[in-house]
């Protein structure tokens, strides 16, 4: 099978130039479009050198309908905004999408479902094979234990971040929620300050911590009477994201139109 032809979105951000990294290294996948924000000052400037590579002949831009006219996916690790302006060009391409923006809305997800009857969109809050597989454990072990046992996510990022909790937070808290039978929205307990009351009896809470240059940690806490149990995840390099949409991008590739998971993936979807 030909190489699967890839444009990086965002490809100037830190995730975006892991991802040019990562594609230079994988057999079977090629760069072949770099977009970057309209009136971006990068525009123009070569995607492997950007990536701290040898130039490849990439040159960022704002044009996605021009650049996807000879391309198979493209990895999206954006804002919400940006996301949702490529979700239409994709799809109307026949792009294989694979999404791990976070901060998406009600809406947003929405404008994503619209196209997933005539297109192929994976879509993670982490696009990382231990993040899916403690998602899992954490469905797993929801399911077994029962009310008695609060359940807390804790997540750590770096300073930079724009939006709490994070989208794996959120994804390891819809995980509990199937395990427990709710619905996440109406058990979720977020930013309690001042005189709050006691906990109430089912709420899955979140709390959030921004500093420093940290990757990504989580840990799903599950505090019952006498003893605790903590599942937890620390990401070391963001470079293990890229790989993980990499991977998901070439096994999407071929796949019938439809909304696929990091579970997909995995072979995780019956646990």
């Amino acid at each position: 099978m030909a190489d699967m032809r890839l444009i990086v979105a965002g490809a100037g951000g830190r995730m975006g130039r892991a991802l040019t990294r990562v594609i230079s290294e994988t057999p079977g996948a090629v760069l072949t479009g770099a977009l970057e924000a309209p009136g971006s000052e990068l525009l123009g400037k070569d995607a492997g050198v950007l990536a701290g590579l040898p130039a490849n002949g990439v040159q960022l831009s704002a044009d996605l309908w021009t650049l996807s006219a000879n391309a198979d996916g493209i990895l999206d690790f954006t804002v919400p905004r940006a996301t949702i302006a490529n979700v239409a060009i994709a799809a109307e391409r026949g792009l294989v999408h694979v999404i791990g923006t976070t901060g998406l809305s009600s809406s947003d997800e929405a404008v994503i479902n619209s196209v997933t009857s005539r297109a192929v969109v994976v879509k993670s809050g982490n696009m990382s094979l231990g993040v899916n597989l403690l998602a899992a454990l954490v469905k797993r072990v929801a399911q077994s234990l029962d009310e008695s046992y609060d359940i807390e996510i804790l997540e750590m990022h770096h300073k930079g971040k724009i939006d709490a909790p994070s989208g794996t937070a959120l994804m390891l808290g819809e995980a509990a929620a199937a395990g427990r039978g709710i619905k996440l929205e109406d058990h979720s307990a977020r930013g309690r300050d001042g005189v709050t009351g006691s906990r109430r009896s089912g709420d899955i809470g979140f709390a959030s911590l921004r500093g420093g240059t940290a990757a990504g940690d989580h840990s799903v806490i599950f505090a019952g009477p006498f003893e605790r149990l903590i599942l937890s995840h620390h990401a070391e390099d963001r470079v293990l994201f890229a790989h993980g949409a990499l991977k998901a991008a070439l096994w999407a590739h071929g796949k019938k139109p439809g909304l696929y998971s990091m579970a997909d993936v995995l072979g995780l979807g019956d646990i």
